[in-house]
């Protein structure tokens, strides 16, 4: 019986673990107020931890407890391929390019407030959007109907 157990833990687990893997993705920190992290790293977002928000990069991992969250924007910025336009085709004038920005306020360590903000992509926002609203208990704020349609589907 006890080995069942263990294999039953062992196999939520791994579904968990899958399961999270829907939940977070590829991200870039495009800024805030993280000295140990450039603009523009690459990493992988995670807002399924037990404990809080974590965003791994090559040197290490960040992590933001939920608690300690107090603001979470959504928005996109969307940049006409104007340049595309000139040198190929006047069709190009027509098409977008929708970036999608996640900022997340929080108070870190030292008792200072602190930001963080992110390029997601787009298969990761709607997943990312949510977990974060149900593990902060903190509404996102959209920075514009666009934004919000983005974000919530």
């Amino acid at each position: 019986m006890r080995s069942f157990c263990y294999i039953f833990v062992f196999a939520a687990v791994i579904i968990a673990v899958a399961s999270a893997a829907d939940l977070g993705g590829k991200a870039r920190y495009v800024g805030g107020t993280i000295e140990t992290l450039s603009n523009g790293t690459d990493g992988t977002i995670l807002a399924t931890g037990l404990t809080g928000l974590l965003f791994t990069v090559k040197k290490g991992t960040i992590q933001v407890p939920y608690q300690q969250i107090n603001l979470l924007e959504y928005g996109q910025k969307v940049d006409r391929r104007v340049a595309m336009a000139i040198v190929i085709s006047p069709l190009f004038i027509l098409s977008k390019s929708r970036k999608h920005f996640l900022t997340v306020g929080f108070i870190g360590p030292d008792g200072q407030q602190q930001a963080m903000v992110f390029r997601l992509e787009k298969g990761n926002v709607r997943s990312v959007l949510a977990s974060l609203e149900a593990r902060t208990g903190i509404k996102v704020i959209f920075q514009d109907e666009e934004a919000r349609k983005g974000g919530k589907g």
